[in-house]
């Protein structure tokens, strides 16, 4: 018998403290009865249903690093029918990424059927690092670098940069490769942060993720996680 705000969270549907709410305001039913009590104590095997929809535990928790290919979409389905990450992991578990990878970026993406480490991972105040090697369509002037370096405004929102280093030029292409470490987590934000400088990102790879890297991986392979690994994500918890 586990609480049935940490059993909505564990499904990966809401956070726990929305779980909550959503208890308190009737939407939550077990059995086909409705649950207005907050701590009741429910078996994991009861059917349980949140704002009408019928919600699934994995009673076995299962973590993968996945090295997304380009033309993949970081979802569970797509209605355009397009290969999605959790078409690339071979389990019979339901899992689900945690966060997203735009279509053209490759690299590090995680999935799990842990719902309370995703909710973990992507609320706004984990503050996960996230790294990333982009390739720019021109070399990166030393007076942008800085200015992205000291922060700069995105929707009057300062983008703090953890880390930034220009890892290669090549002069024949004019273009370069420049490492960037951010830890939050707006759409498209890596692409934003250097067309607001006047710069097209050609190509770019996620490849780390807190303490997590690619290491070996080559594009569409993917690992399982270790039991050290899944805690030092849970470290992130706020």
């Amino acid at each position: 018998m586990e609480r049935l705000q940490k059993i909505i969270a564990e499904s990966g549907y809401t956070s726990r403290r929305n779980a909550e709410k959503l208890i308190i305001q009737g939407k939550v039913e077990v059995d086909g009865q409705i649950v207005r009590t907050l701590g009741t104590k429910v078996d994991s095997s009861s059917e349980i249903k949140v704002e009408g929809k019928l919600i699934t535990i994995s009673k076995v928790k299962e973590y993968y690093l996945l090295n997304k290919p380009r033309s993949v979409v970081s979802t569970s389905n797509d209605e355009h029918q397009r290969k999605t990450v959790v078409d690339l992991i071979d389990t019979d578990a339901r899992v689900f990424p945690i966060g997203r990878l735009d279509y053209d970026t490759t690299g590090l993406i995680l999935l799990t059927n842990d719902g309370e480490l995703t909710n973990i991972l992507t609320h706004p105040n984990s503050k996960v690092p996230k790294t990333y090697l982009a390739k720019l369509d021109r070399i990166l002037e030393m007076e942008d670098f800085f200015a992205i370096k000291n922060g700069i405004k995105i929707d009057d929102r300062k983008v703090q940069v953890d880390h930034i280093k220009i890892k290669k030029k090549d002069t024949k292409t004019n273009t370069c490769f420049v490492e960037i470490t951010i830890h939050e987590g707006r759409n498209h934000i890596i692409k934003r942060i250097f067309e607001n400088r006047g710069y097209d990102v050609i190509k770019l790879t996620r490849t780390h993720y807190g303490n997590l890297s690619l290491g070996t991986l080559l594009s569409g392979e993917y690992r399982t996680l270790t039991k050290s690994e899944v805690c030092e994500l849970y470290r992130y918890k706020r």
